[in-house]
């Protein structure tokens, strides 16, 4: 059993990892650097997780817990709207959240103008350096996320189709065991697990590994070799793999 799960793992592993490689190559120098240091990075490719030289410093700041009192807050408010969306409707928990931020602003407000008042002062606005900031999004930044997006999504479509229409065999029998595991994943967990499990693997994975490195990188290298062994192997045994071989070089 412990065999098939490395099996498995290993393939979704080949299989992220190549299409990573493909946008890569699809991208100009100049945006490779914000492919690989942007959030974006880091939802296309989990194995950015685990690099914090490819992530941005903020992301690398926050899924690593440099700083415990941003880190915390940012989990856990998402995690508890999270939670939230699994047991209420979407527009339940947008609307319950929006009237609690609604109601703490308008306390303040009242409170401030209470206390302005009594102590005759004129502070004015109590949000007034809030209401005076700029909350437009970069033009530039929406172009460069957008761009990434699009190249993610080319790159995507392009290996969708290779998978599909069997231009390796051995790949295309790889992504048909990854759909299957998915059916079984799917009867276990909704969409919102998944999400939920995602979102508290993505704050806890990355410290774990980054305090255990030295020991899981053995138990990794020892996977990979049993993985790469098993797939020559295969490949070896099949005619059409070593075809499509022959084509690309």
């Amino acid at each position: 059993m412990d065999t098939v799960k490395d099996t498995v793992k290993g393939a979704v592993e080949d299989i992220i990892d190549d299409a990573y490689e493909k946008v890569c190559k699809l991208q100009k120098p100049s945006d490779k650097k914000c492919l690989d240091r942007s959030l974006l990075c880091v939802m296309f490719s989990p194995n950015a997780w685990f690099n914090p030289e490819r992530l941005n410093p903020k992301v690398e700041s926050l899924i690593y817990w440099r700083d415990p009192k941003k880190s915390g807050p940012i989990f856990g408010g998402v995690l508890l709207i999270l939670l939230s969306l699994k047991f209420f409707s979407l527009i339940s928990v947008v609307a319950y959240v929006s009237l609690l931020g609604l109601a703490a602003t308008i306390s303040f407000r009242i409170y401030k103008n209470i206390v302005q008042a009594v102590q005759k002062t004129g502070d004015g606005h109590p949000f007034k350096d809030y209401l005076e900031t700029d909350v437009a999004l970069p033009q530039q930044k929406v172009e460069e996320v957008t761009k990434v997006a699009v190249t993610h999504l080319n790159a995507t479509i392009v290996e969708l189709r290779r998978l599909f229409l069997v231009e390796d065999l051995v790949d295309s029998i790889k992504f048909a065991v990854l759909l299957w595991c998915f059916t079984y994943l799917g009867a276990w967990f909704n969409g919102i697990t998944l999400i939920i499990l995602a979102w508290v693997a993505l704050f806890s994975l990355p410290k774990v590994y980054e305090t255990n490195k030295t020991q899981i990188d053995a138990n990794l290298d020892i996977v990979r070799s049993k993985l790469a062994e098993i797939t020559s192997k295969v490949k070896a045994a099949v005619p059409i793999g070593k075809k499509s071989e022959e084509k690309k070089e």
